[in-house]
């Protein structure tokens, strides 16, 4: 019998490898960096009341990334083929969850990330320019449609896209946050800092508090599905994760910490956004416009980092035998798998008019943390499983790290299922819809000769 991790470590055939460590950290840092923490901070202060427990929850919520994100990295080193977090699960619970992950990438968790990222595009736009309603939503589907068609013309070009924007936006957030500190009130975030001692915290509010945080760090584990395209994958890959990450979860706190500087956490509550607001507040109204322009460069950078990774899963299921066989085919100019990158985007661009940012992030959250939860179980299933596979990069604190993320990530789901259960029944039910359909896919695979991908 075949080895599965012989034939998961081998370059798949059509992909080039042409992605180095600055592409990982573009990768990481661009596509978590959208509209979240320009969009997210006040539903975190409806929730949490002082910048305390605000400050906590965005911790927590970096931790768990970075718990993640180490997690995958020692998987990508291992096991470093195209599909990332779909190699993992099927190498740890088989083809049925794997399949289940991808299915619902594409319905639901990928797809629907870049739909809210679309829909936060036309909101900003809409301030910037005068828009009625169906050209805001034009606006939304333009924006994921030429990002698509920018990346049918092959991973150079999508990663140039992704390089050129993360430098743009980290370079303006950071001018943003040193405005806000060189104009800062620190008396007002010390008078806030602890409105009640001890600091009591609802757990219940805090739950809440954390998926929407939990929303600003989504895409972090999205630079895993290139793993095929990176010349040193078993190097590069855990680094860029764990650099890229650690980069965003500074960011957010800096910027965090600048807003309550400049405002106060009521002015926060009842800001629709807070970046542009603290800005307004201390330079006046000239600098509405740039706050604007520094949002949708953020948004425009981490729709691109979406587009480019998620097609390369649905191409690795292809590529097996279980998925739409035109998904596998790669595009023998541009060297991608151009029809999997087109029907992302066109359902995509579908999903922005089916609802709210709201009810589109809270949709999202509830359904990729369970499978990242999986997901980060499969580097204990997996050693146990393969322990000779060689393992360049081992996650720190094993097996402590990796229960707390799980434990943490089931919590999560549990709490999204709690506050918003319609929703988490839609997230449920889209991610099921594979299942009717699982047994076509399969028989495809078995009329297929010996020896795919994954074995």
């Amino acid at each position: 019998m075949a080895s599965p991790i012989k034939d998961v470590r081998t370059c798949e055939p059509g992909l080039i490898r042409d992605l180095e460590l600055r592409d990982a950290v573009a990768i990481v840092t661009g596509t978590v960096i959208g509209s979240g923490i320009f969009l997210v901070p006040s539903s975190v202060a409806n929730q949490l009341y002082s910048v305390s427990a605000v400050l906590l929850v965005w911790i927590t919520g970096g931790v768990l990334t970075l718990f993640g994100a180490l997690a995958l990295g020692e998987l990508g080193a291992a096991f470093p083929g195209a599909g990332g977090l779909y190699v993992y699960l099927r190498l740890a619970y088989g083809r049925p969850v794997a399949f289940l992950y991808g299915w619902g990438l594409l319905t639901l968790i990928h797809s629907g990330s870049i739909a809210t990222l679309a829909v936060a595009f036309r909101l900003y736009l809409a301030q910037a320019i005068p828009l009625s309603q169906g050209q805001q939503k034009l606006a939304g589907i333009l924006c994921i449609l030429v990002l698509t068609g920018a990346n049918c013309l092959g991973v150079r070009s999508g990663k140039g896209i992704q390089n050129i924007f993360t430098v743009a936006k980290l370079g303006a957030l950071g001018l943003m946050i040193g405005l806000l500190f060189f104009k800062s009130h620190f008396a007002m975030l010390s008078a806030e800092f602890w409105p009640e001692s001890p600091l009591r915290i609802h757990a219940g509010r805090f739950g809440i508090a954390l998926i929407a945080v939990l929303w600003a760090y989504e895409g972090w584990h999205a630079v895993s599905f290139t793993a095929a395209e990176f010349r040193r994958p078993e190097r590069d890959l855990p680094r860029g994760l764990f650099c890229g990450t650690l980069l965003v979860v500074i960011v957010y706190l800096l910027a965090n910490i600048a807003y309550y500087l400049e405002l106060g956490p009521i002015q926060i509550q009842q800001s629709r956004g807070v970046a542009a607001t603290a800005l307004h507040s201390a330079m006046g109204g000239t600098a509405s416009f740039a706050i604007v322009a520094l949002i949708l460069v953020s948004i425009i950078g981490a729709t691109n980092g979406m587009i480019l990774t998620g097609p390369r899963v649905y191409y690795a299921m292809a590529r097996e035998g279980l998925f739409f066989s035109a998904f596998g085919k790669v595009s023998a100019r541009f060297r991608v798998p151009i029809w999997a990158i087109l029907m992302q985007g066109l359902w995509a661009a579908c999903l922005t008019l089916l609802g709210t940012f709201q009810e589109l992030f809270t949709c999202v959250v509830f359904t990729a943390w369970i499978f990242y939860g999986l997901a980060v179980a499969a580097v204990i299933v997996l050693r146990r499983r393969y322990p000779e596979v060689e393992r360049p990069f081992q996650v720190p604190g094993y097996p402590a790290l990796p229960v707390m993320f799980v434990v943490a990530a089931f919590g999560i789901a549990s709490a999204a299922v709690a506050t918003s259960p319609w929703r988490a029944i839609v997230g449920i039910g889209l991610i099921l819809s594979g299942l009717p359909v699982f047994p076509m896919f399969l028989s495809q695979r078995s009329n297929k000769e010996a020896g795919s991908p994954l074995g």
